[in-house]
């Protein structure tokens, strides 16, 4: 269970977060949220897919990673092999909390990137902001403000029934075979049986961007099926 705590500089004065991608550090993940205000930086890299949330009405978004439990096919000898992390695996350990209407940060104190003597300093030593710290504040604004947009954008897909459940049946160069189910994609078909009334809607909410850069970025499950084959060769 995360250990949260609202940031301050008084008890948190000497915190330090361990950047990377070295192995414990959190990032060995098969996916990470995200939202359609981050569709067009990582379309190119990750194929963008949705998942039902456990309550079986809602969806969200992510970008996928592997096709395992706790597989990272991006994590190469301690790096994460793309030039953008999504941001919501970025801002670990910090959170978006509330102290009454005011927006604050949050702080998972026994995430393992937390630690007093390696890694960024987030105050100085008098008690201000690093640089880090300021980065990290303008990420989260950034995730606050994708992922209160990302309500009707998902609302939208529902409404028009766009969400398809898909399953993938793959074979490796190894031999291996796996199947990926359980995950939704935008329906094509009846993306282009819209009316233009439903179209132009989606136009003037901003919402038909994302729908096709979300379409583009299945093509990266060709990108990574070749990273698992050679993940796989390498071990061999």
């Amino acid at each position: 269970m995360p250990n949260i705590a609202l940031l301050n500089n008084i008890e948190h004065k000497d915190l330090r977060i361990v950047a990377g991608h070295r192995p414990g550090l959190g990032s060995e993940v098969a996916w990470v949220p995200t939202f359609a205000d981050e569709f067009r930086s990582l379309q190119g890299i990750y194929p963008i897919i949705f998942r039902q949330l456990e309550d079986g009405a809602n969806f969200e978004a992510i970008a996928l990673l592997g096709f395992t439990e706790d597989e990272n096919l991006f994590l190469i000898d301690g790096r994460w092999d793309a030039p953008l992390v999504p941001w919501m695996h970025e801002r670990q350990p910090f959170y978006i909390g509330r102290n009454g209407d005011e927006l604050m940060i949050q702080v998972d104190l026994d995430h393992p990137r937390v630690s007093t003597t390696e890694g960024e300093p987030v105050f100085m030593p008098h008690g201000g902001n690093t640089g880090y710290l300021e980065k990290v504040s303008a990420m989260l604004s950034n995730i606050h403000n994708g992922v209160q947009a990302n309500i009707g954008f998902l609302e939208a897909l529902k409404r028009h029934e766009l969400l398809d459940a898909f399953v993938l049946d793959m074979e490796f160069d190894s031999g291996a075979q796996n199947r990926l189910g359980g995950f939704f994609t935008i329906h094509e078909e009846r993306l282009g049986a819209l009316d233009g009334a439903a179209i132009a809607e989606l136009h003037a909410a901003g919402y038909l961007a994302p729908i096709y850069f979300a379409l583009a970025s299945l093509s990266n499950f060709r990108n990574l099926i070749d990273r698992r084959n050679q993940r796989d060769a390498a071990r061999r």
